[in-house]
């Protein structure tokens, strides 16, 4: 920047006065680190999940169509839960985004995100992993999404998401209890071990 330039920015700005933050909503900011930013911190550090069995495969991806509905179901899932999940009804509780990242990166993220959701206690997420409809091939990534999540031991169903969270770009995931939420469960019905 030129002196000029300076100068010119000084006198632009001689008027300008603060504004009172008596109107500013100062919370404190929220410290803990989303869990994109974990998986993602975990990546860089190069720690590999391929230790741990739940870890997804890249093997015999059977390819999907941009425009067709991605659906699963587990057994043990009500029929009525599964409605819900198919028609957003569920409180999305996290959220992660896969456009622009390769299958790699994806795959990484995937795996962190859905055992990050667990371990928080999030029970129903949304995927974005985007139609790739000008992508070629085409549905690369929403095919991947489409095993890495049948495969997934924590994934207990999930469905393309209604218009309003994606469309088909998106995907509802519902994932297992974890070991606090399924104790707290069994207290207040007095189930023992």
């Amino acid at each position: 920047m030129s002196q000029d330039d300076f100068d010119l920015f000084k006198k632009e700005l001689s008027g300008v006065k603060p504004i009172k933050n008596d109107r500013v909503n100062l919370h404190k900011p929220n410290n803990e680190p989303s869990i994109s930013q974990l998986a993602r911190k975990e990546a860089a550090l190069g720690r590999k999940p391929n230790h741990d069995p739940n870890y997804l495969s890249t093997d015999f991806i059977e390819p999907v169509e941009p425009n067709s509905w991605l659906e699963y179901k587990s057994s043990g899932v009500q029929d009525g839960v599964y409605k819900k999940l198919r028609l957003g009804k569920y409180d999305i509780q996290a959220h992660t985004d896969l456009h622009r990242l390769t299958v790699k990166e994806a795959r990484d993220e995937v795996f962190y995100f859905i055992k990050g959701c667990v371990k928080r206690g999030k029970r129903t997420v949304l995927i974005t992993h985007g139609k790739g409809e000008r992508s070629q091939p085409q549905a690369v990534l929403k095919s991947h999404v489409n095993h890495w999540l049948q495969q997934h031991d924590l994934v207990m169903a999930f469905h393309s998401a209604q218009q309003k969270h994606g469309g088909l770009g998106s995907v509802y995931v519902l994932l297992k209890k974890n070991e606090l939420e399924k104790q707290l469960n069994r207290e207040a019905y007095n189930k023992t071990l």
